[in-house]
């Protein structure tokens, strides 16, 4: 049989193939409808550090408040049922409302950077998580309007059940935590898928900046922790509206299952809180020591084994609850152990500012005091971890200090030293150095001069969450010098909101690298143009932009040492003219 040979297609001269074809092109939203149906994670980032703040506000308030009523012995400006439903709103603002979804904004805004990438890996489900928290507090704060809760942020059983609290309160709080919860969750999967799979080349898990391990830590967390206390208000929803008995014993229900859950959550909490403060100040310290951070390897590992072991003491917080001694024992050393991953990280950042050459800026000045402060908490933590200590102090004064000392130390500080920090980075403007160093002071003083003397107010025996109490010994005067304190403090935070109005008008402008900064946001433009970069450099060490920063000093030097010789021969030209 003979071959045949197929004709060769003769291909059509080169015309260019159209690769995408639209016949209409939407108009970008502009205005106020640019920021409600963004994707932009850099603009989601922003929305949530606005309303978290806001939130933030509204807690003081409620906090200042609180401490008026508790200046004076026997004062009668605020009813029970007011004083109740205060500190209830202000627990479950400042933890349900600022310091968890806070940090969800500096990692929106600055993961994707920091990794370089163009935005988050699931850019509307990003948007989705910021409105779920803005629906969460909308519905929370509504209630003010008809019966706030009055349970505290923890919400016990029987004291949140019908029979004590047949008022809507409770159920807003119950709609807040589902709320929020959702949005966190969609959120946190958000971040975790984005840094497993959208790294720049060559960011390895070795390469990865240590802000962006505790945001990929406190995803974790939450993944984790989020179902429990859902499902806890759940049931808790049925108890109040659908005839279920899950936390009354009287029809074989345990409000000890109540405690169990929460915790599970609750402790974990703590950590979700703290974790990426550690990571804003292990950015923060290694900038303006101008050192690299000490122990990479150490710091990003202990973030891990603090996650860990923080999934494991949740019934510290029920020593008083009929335990056997043997389960007090085991939950009373593991809290012991938690103080060894977080001993090594206060070592490594003490020994990063060990000799350095420190700039006394203002984000250095708020994460030195975030150490300091954060430790007198640890170390009251430990007193509370001895379950005999614990029965005395438990339900004072001096829980509600230690608490302080963690959140507010431990997490409050280190939002504003990442907020003086990368202000730049959001706006192309600096922050006035000096409004935040006198910012910086009144916070810190006003802090400890509020919180130091409630160790004494605890010792004494004064409950917490109690409107009002006899005049005892010193309780009065240690309550008003609490009371001045909350004052200060309240001043050091106005402070730096007039810096931020101030700075967003008339800032000096900042470059896209003010601070000679290690990790790879400082790459681009300040602010960022909406797809982040226009090149992404292949990454070699824990600190790209030093790396570039050097190799372009390098490149420069060459350059000038090519150019010399010509210069030279110019010159003698010029001469024998």
């Amino acid at each position: 049989m003979a071959a045949t040979v197929e004709p060769t297609p003769t291909l059509p001269s080169a015309v260019p193939v159209p690769q995408v074809v639209t016949r209409k092109v939407e108009r970008e939203p502009s205005g106020f409808l640019s920021w409600v149906l963004t994707t932009d994670h850099k603009k989601i980032g922003i929305m949530y550090l606005v309303l978290t703040f806001a939130f933030f506000i509204l807690g003081g308030v409620e906090a200042l408040m609180m401490r008026l009523q508790l200046s004076q012995a026997d004062n009668e400006l605020l009813t029970p049922q007011v004083y109740n439903a205060l500190f209830t709103m202000h627990g479950t603002t400042m933890i349900f409302l600022f310091v968890v979804p806070v940090m969800a904004g500096f990692g929106n805004y600055l993961v994707p950077l920091m990794i370089g990438a163009r935005d988050m890996a699931f850019p509307k489900l990003n948007a989705l998580s910021f409105w779920f928290l803005a629906m969460g507090g909308l519905v929370f704060y509504a209630s003010i309007f008809f019966a706030p809760p009055e349970c505290g942020w923890t919400c016990y059983s029987p004291l949140s059940d019908n029979d004590y609290l047949p008022s809507g309160g409770v159920d807003a709080w119950i709609f807040l935590v589902h709320l929020t919860g959702i949005g966190s969750l969609v959120g946190a999967i958000n971040f975790y898928a984005t840094i497993a799979n959208m790294r720049a080349p060559g960011m390895g898990w070795g390469r990865l900046p240590l802000f962006v391990w505790t945001i990929l830590v406190y995803s974790i967390l939450l993944i984790l922790a989020l179902p429990v206390i859902a499902a806890a208000v759940t049931l808790l929803l049925t108890d109040r509206h659908f005839g279920t008995h899950f936390y009354d014993p009287a029809n074989g229900g345990s409000p000890m299952l109540w405690q169990h859950l929460f915790w599970f959550f609750g402790h974990p909490e703590v950590y979700i809180m703290v974790l990426p403060g550690f990571g804003i100040v292990s950015e923060v310290l290694p900038v303006f020591a101008r050192k690299p951070i000490f122990g990479y390897k150490a710091v990003a590992a202990a973030t891990v084994v603090i996650a860990f072991l923080g999934l494991l003491v949740w019934a510290h917080h029920m020593f008083t609850t009929p335990s056997p001694t043997l389960v007090l024992v085991f939950f009373m050393m593991s809290s012991f152990l938690i103080a060894v991953p977080t001993g090594v990280k206060i070592f490594n950042w003490i020994a990063t500012l060990w000799r350095g050459t420190i700039e006394f800026k203002t984000a250095l000045l708020f994460s030195a005091g975030f150490i300091g402060t954060f430790l007198i908490g640890g170390i009251t933590g430990v007193f509370l971890a001895v379950f005999p200590i614990d029965w005395q102090l438990h339900d004072t004064y001096f829980v509600v200090a230690h608490l302080h000392y963690v959140v507010v130390g431990g997490a409050v500080f280190c939002i504003f030293a990442g907020l003086y920090y990368w202000f730049p980075k959001m706006t192309g403007r600096l922050l006035g150095e000096g409004l935040g160093k006198l910012s910086f002071w009144l916070m810190l003083i006003g802090f400890h001069v509020t919180f130091l003397i409630q160790h004494s107010i605890g010792l004494d025996g004064m409950p917490r969450r109690v409107f009002e109490y006899p005049d005892v010994g010193n309780l009065e005067l240690y309550n008003l010098i609490s009371t001045i304190g909350s004052f200060i403090l309240a001043a050091g935070i106005g402070v730096t909101i007039i810096n931020v109005w101030r700075s967003l008008k008339n800032g000096a402008v900042s470059g896209p690298d003010p601070w000679k900064g290690n990790t790879l946001e400082w790459f681009t433009e300040s602010p960022p143009p909406t797809v982040n970069f226009d090149t992404i450099p292949r990454i070699r060490s824990v600190e790209p932009m030093k790396d570039i920063r050097r190799q372009i000093a390098q490149q420069t030097s060459g350059a000038t040492a090519l150019a010399q010789p010509a210069e030279a021969e110019a010159g003698r030209v010029t001469q024998g003219a």
